[in-house]
């Protein structure tokens, strides 16, 4: 996202991994942003910001997709 500020933005080596153990990854190397873990198939505000990042996960709480922010 262009008017985000500097930071890493994208964490797809996370994909497979525990969403909690991710989650805390994700704020460890990015301060500005609040990773979420959200089980699939929840509905969620579709509106895009600079200091969340959805971490979606499967019933087994492994993350099953690319966590960015957004």
């Amino acid at each position: 996202m262009a008017n985000c500020p500097p930071g890493k933005s994208m964490w797809p080596e996370l994909v497979r991994a525990n969403g909690d153990a991710a989650a805390t990854v994700i704020e460890r190397q990015n301060r500005n942003v609040n990773a979420i873990v959200v089980r699939e198939g929840t509905s969620v505000t579709e509106d895009l910001r600079c200091d969340r990042v959805w971490v979606w996960v499967n019933a087994s709480n492994v993350v099953v997709r690319v966590p960015r922010i957004g």
